[in-house]
């Protein structure tokens, strides 16, 4: 009898002492005791560690004799999983995007009720997993459509102004997607920090870029016709807290951001601001939380995307076994950064 698809049986039993639901449908939790098996997040009281086995789903706890808890309803995730599948279909394949309405219509639950088991599963709203699918479609599409009109309805957009509506919180206009930055102003910086050289550039939306040890060519490999303007009397201001949240590492939510990249990388993106100061998460545990359990090393490459380092803290994922993995900017800042949140 196969065990659940995560590093080992410990793993599953801290995420059922955390009642994590991210681990919900990944694996069911059987109690000996009681015979009966649950979702990791079930709310009853836990039981003895030595009562409890690990089951990949349900019919694998069931062959075991166990039978579903009628309080956490474990096979109730199944519906839930044909629900959001059929869901990411039907975005996928609707030429107008569908309502919240329809969807969850289609799923037979309640909008309510459907946008938290979508939300869940994959990171993002119906709404919001709809845009990033457009904007990626739309990014893609530029670069051989004959012209920004095509590309924008061959994206699904019913109109140009439902695009350049969605466009505005990008920071960017669809011509700078295909052109390297044409007609973008990037104010930028390059600061010493306690842990080296620091490059910070903005648009007006946003930070875009935080790297060390990086300086202006690499803006330019980047953003090749953007306008880059050293320094700016506000820039300065948002450079002063940034530098901050570099220092004094811990939540950065309050200083705005100008990336974006395709659903499954926004996704892991909101996971991993959601990790708490001082916490760190593993490369499975984050690919589970987005619905992905799978995709372990999709999420390690969507965490390796990310272009403004310590805003987005991809240094909070570390590796399964707790070594710290893998890092853009060398293991050492990794290891500072996670020391300064712990206290250390």
């Amino acid at each position: 009898m196969s065990q659940c698809p995560l590093p080992d049986p410990e793993a599953c039993w801290r995420a059922v002492l955390a009642r994590d639901r991210a681990f919900d449908g990944v694996f069911v939790t059987g109690v000996l005791s009681t015979g009966i098996y649950c979702r990791p997040s079930c709310a009853a009281r836990h039981p003895a560690r030595a009562n409890v086995r690990f089951y990949a789903d349900g019919a694998q706890a069931r062959a075991a004799g166990l039978r579903p808890c009628l309080r956490c309803h474990p096979d109730d995730m199944a519906r839930d999983e044909a629900a959001v599948a059929g869901a990411l279909t039907m975005i996928k394949e609707a030429q107008t995007p569908p309502t919240l309405a329809q969807l969850a219509e289609q799923a037979g639950y309640s909008p309510g009720h459907f946008q938290r088991v979508f939300t869940r599963a994959t990171g993002l709203s119906p709404a919001a997993y709809g845009r990033a699918l457009r904007q990626q479609r739309m990014a893609e599409g530029l670069s051989h459509a004959p012209s920004v009109t095509e590309a924008i309805h061959a994206a699904g957009y019913g109109a140009p102004s439902r695009f350049y509506a969605e466009a505005d919180r990008l920071g960017m206009a669809p011509s700078a997607w295909r052109n390297g930055g044409a007609g973008v102003t990037i104010h930028w910086a390059q600061v010493a920090t306690t842990l080296g050289p620091m490059l910070v550039a903005a648009t007006d939306k946003g930070v875009c870029r935080l790297s060390f040890g990086e300086g202006r060519e690499a803006l330019e490999s980047r953003f090749p016709k953007a306008l880059l303007v050293e320094g700016g009397t506000v820039f300065e201001a948002l450079l002063g807290q940034v530098v901050d949240a570099v220092e004094v590492p811990g939540r950065a939510d309050h200083i705005p951001l100008d990336v974006a990249g395709t659903a499954f990388q926004e996704a892991v993106w909101r996971q991993l601001q959601a990790i708490p100061p001082g916490e760190t998460r593993s490369y499975a545990q984050i690919a589970a939380a987005v619905g992905k359990p799978g995709a372990v090393r999709a999420a390690g490459s969507a965490n390796g995307a990310n272009a403004v380092a310590v805003l987005i803290p991809c240094h909070r994922v570390v590796r399964s076994d707790g070594s710290l993995g893998g890092y853009a900017w060398g293991l050492a800042i990794k290891q500072a950064l996670l020391d300064r949140e712990r206290g250390d």
